[in-house]
């Protein structure tokens, strides 16, 4: 098993940075991600916390060895759920792979949480792991290209919600400035 994580803050108040979380794909650095689905949306009466569920489809160039070797196509699938509790103000994300899960399992867990100086941290996690007991050089090759792309994609990700942040708070404030 290979583990992620990375921690870093956005330069905007957790309220902006939970809005724009439904506004991060589509996005030009992650072009890989081309369909997003609610699947389910509820809040809880008592807590008012929002929970959501999503499917991801993903467009993945995998190496031609892992197609030959597994199968499967260059689409994928991800499941997404998250909470958001705007009493306590943090928001959880976490996800897991539909395709190709009997081979290998990506399980992410993101939180988004306010600062003190009015930023919000964002802490990544994830548990990437390969099902292949038998095959345990495969497994290896699977696993580094899988943390691999998932290093990439955490890049581009956070790069890409940058912008999507920018260009939802950043001009709406400038042009309440100017009014």
């Amino acid at each position: 098993m290979h583990y992620f994580s990375q921690l870093c803050s956005y330069d905007h108040p957790w309220s902006h940075v939970v809005i724009g979380m439904w506004h991060k794909y589509p996005n030009p650095h992650c072009s890989h991600v081309v369909t997003v689905d609610v699947v389910d949306r509820t809040v809880d009466p008592e807590t008012g916390i929002i929970r959501t569920e999503r499917i991801l489809g993903c467009k993945q160039k995998a190496p031609a060895w892992i197609v030959k070797f597994f199968g499967g196509s260059e689409d994928a699938f991800v499941r997404e759920i998250s909470f958001v509790d705007p009493r306590t103000q943090n928001a959880t994300i976490t996800s897991v792979n539909l395709s190709l899960s009997q081979f290998a399992t990506c399980f992410e867990r993101i939180r988004y949480s306010p600062t003190d100086d009015g930023r919000t941290l964002f802490a990544q996690s994830a548990e990437i792991q390969a099902r292949m007991a038998l095959w345990r050089g495969a497994a290896d090759r699977l696993e580094d290209w899988l943390v691999q792309r998932f290093e990439q994609n955490a890049q581009l990700g956070k790069l890409g919600f940058t912008d999507v942040l920018r260009k939802l708070w950043e001009s709406k404030e400038g042009q309440l400035a100017h009014a």
